[in-house]
């Protein structure tokens, strides 16, 4: 059994950092780096792009919603238009900067409220996908596994690798839990990583209430800006390679494919 290990980056904006991007980049194989709408500027982005290749780890564009005070994180009104285009030139952002430090940007993850919206509207998961598949047809689209998002993306025929979230609790629809809700978010490193050790085994996502849902799991999501997130990502790994399962970043797969 392999997977593949994802987090977000490059969430600094001018002189403020955020997250420990050089030490995760140590431990994980994809990164997903923020474009400049939600967190990111050119400067950040450049020095993400750099470490990551540098470390041999896989570059992923984090597109979100133009939402810098919020951190992408609030809900907005747009038009399916609107979302096909500024995941297009969010994209064609990570591709420049990527191209400029020697890396090339293989997957594309939505951020924040927007992948949340996209993982409930499969219309709007359909036009954030095609502003990505319009730019780069051969792009990776990593989706949050058994919502609205696989469903679109596979609806496309995308390439697709299906993600799973360590530190974040599912309700019982398969949808991640709110983050205002008590146990929302997950602390304890060697809890979180006996959870995705089940679920991995199981092939399921394991709801709060302990319901199991089958999906397919390709990759695992350490969110960077959790405390402790490092420490959450060094007990990950190494437990899941004491398990025998092989760390590698994902190939995507057609949707044709199971």
């Amino acid at each position: 059994m392999r997977v593949d290990l994802n987090a977000d980056m490059g969430e600094g904006f001018g002189p403020w950092s955020m997250g420990a991007d050089a030490d995760l980049l140590k431990v994980i194989t994809s990164a997903n780096i923020a474009c400049g709408f939600h967190a990111g500027d050119p400067d950040v982005m450049a020095q993400s792009m750099t470490l990551a290749v540098e470390n041999g780890v896989g570059i992923g564009a984090h597109p979100g919603l133009p939402d810098l005070q919020g951190f992408g994180r609030r809900r907005m009104d747009i038009s399916l238009d609107a979302a096909h285009n500024l995941v297009a030139y969010q994209l064609g952002a990570a591709q420049a900067m990527a191209q400029v430090a020697g890396g090339h940007v293989r997957h594309l993850k939505l951020h924040g409220a927007l992948a949340n919206m996209a993982a409930a509207d499969e219309e709007l998961a359909r036009a954030c996908y095609t502003g990505a598949l319009a730019v780069d047809h051969d792009i990776i689209i990593m989706v949050i596994s058994g919502t609205a998002q696989e469903r679109a993306a596979r609806g496309l025929g995308a390439r697709i690798a299906c993600e799973i979230f360590a530190d974040r609790a599912y309700a019982e629809d398969g949808q991640l839990m709110d983050r205002r809700l008590p146990g929302a978010v997950l602390h304890d490193p060697d809890s979180i990583a006996a959870r995705i050790l089940e679920m991995l085994r199981a092939g399921a996502i394991i709801t709060a209430q302990g319901a199991h849902l089958p999906a397919r799991i390709d990759t695992i999501c350490l969110h960077g800006d959790t405390a402790g997130a490092v420490a959450l990502a060094r007990t990950l790994h190494t437990g899941l390679q004491a398990a025998g399962i092989s760390i590698q970043p994902f190939d995507g797969i057609r949707a044709d494919r199971q």
